[in-house]
């Protein structure tokens, strides 16, 4: 009896499991031995694996795009936070031409001081970036800027994230009469406009405001009584946009088979909610949150460039901007430099939301 025959014989005598048992043991040696050939293995096998979460960090990773904006926001925030105390503790002390007082770097590298003598200056080694019209640094004011812009983004943020998935998940998850009163509020707040409901706001609580709160060391000396009253207003209408969103990806999430199979075992609602619909709306609340972040910060810039945020002696990039332009003719670096770090950032933040978006896609595969 030839060879083949004897196989096939012994095909026919196993039984099916055995059979694939086989096969699958041939299989699973034919990739061991192309591995020790040097040959990667076969795509699909459990080193190809990986989770979602790390496909769409690969993803994000190749866009140069998104990873230059990462990196100039990352930059940005690190100025912002240590970029004024590392720079007051640079430069040598001089005499005041003024009144013959010995100044430290402590004092005139801060954003509120003032040298009468050393107005509208170029950059030097003193003053890196030069002085504005009434002799202040314009670097320790436009790191101070930056700081509040970060600061007012992020208290906006927070209240944005907390109440949009909060009231999202809720309206999106047991439907019925809640959703719709839910949704109904979220309405009636997002069809006020926001920065016309900040400019009456502030205008009409404005000086209310630097009366109270300027009794504050932390606030009111430094000008930023009324950020208080910007942020609120901000917050207060821009969380329904974030809600209608998680709402849309709760509606989605609910009808997946392991949130049914969740309930089906008798998991309680709260934790279905923090163990399975929650934690899969990263994506879509990281890419509404840095896209908010932009409007944010466009927002407050623009109402201190028309004096109702940041006030005098404090400093924002909207009233550098607006204290620029009055020399705009004759010295325009003062009005250009922050006028171009706005704008970097918020090109900055586009960007990196779009490579989220992308990223984070479900449906943009390699």
């Amino acid at each position: 009896m030839s060879q083949h025959d004897a196989e096939q014989e012994r095909t026919e005598v196993l039984p099916p499991a055995e059979t694939e048992i086989e096969n699958a043991l041939a299989v699973e040696s034919l990739v061991v031995l192309e591995g020790q050939d040097g040959k990667e293995p076969k795509v699909g096998s459990k080193k190809d694996a990986g989770t979602p979460f790390r496909d769409s960090l690969r993803r994000l990773r190749k866009d140069k795009r998104a990873m230059v904006s990462l990196s100039i926001i990352v930059l940005y925030i690190l100025i912002a936070l240590f970029g004024p105390w590392i720079y007051q503790h640079i430069g040598s002390d001089y005499t005041s031409n003024v009144n013959g007082r010995i100044i430290h770097s402590e004092v005139y590298h801060n954003f509120s001081h003032q040298e009468p003598d050393r107005q509208d200056e170029g950059p030097s080694g003193q003053y890196w970036l030069g002085t504005d019209a009434i002799g202040r640094d314009l670097f320790a004011r436009l790191m101070q800027g930056m700081l509040i812009s970060i600061c007012v983004a992020f208290a906006v943020e927070v209240v944005d994230v907390v109440l949009g998935i909060t009231i999202g998940v809720l309206a999106g998850y047991y439907g019925g009469w809640i959703d719709q009163l839910l949704a109904r509020f979220a309405d009636v707040i997002f069809a006020f406009p926001g920065l016309l409901f900040a400019i009456l706001l502030v205008g009409i609580l404005g000086t209310r405001a630097n009366d109270t709160l300027g009794k504050i060391p932390v606030i009111g000396p430094n000008g930023n009584a009324r950020l208080l009253l910007v942020s609120i207003a901000l917050a207060f209408t821009v969380w329904p946009l974030m809600a209608r969103y998680v709402r849309g990806q709760t509606l989605q999430l609910k009808e997946q088979q392991f949130v049914e199979a969740a309930r089906t075992s008798g998991t309680s609602d709260i934790r279905i909610l923090l163990r399975h619909i929650i934690p899969n709306l990263f994506s879509i609340v990281v890419i509404s949150s840095t896209l908010n972040i932009v409007n944010t910060i466009v927002g407050e810039a623009g109402l201190s460039l028309l004096g109702l945020g940041v006030q005098t002696p404090g400093a924002s990039l909207g009233l550098m901007i607006s204290d620029g332009a009055v020399e705009l003719s004759v010295h325009p670096w003062e009005a250009l430099l922050p006028a171009g770090v706005l704008v970097l950032i918020v090109l900055a933040l586009s960007y990196l939301s779009d490579g989220l978006r992308d990223a984070f896609d479900p449906r943009a595969k390699d």
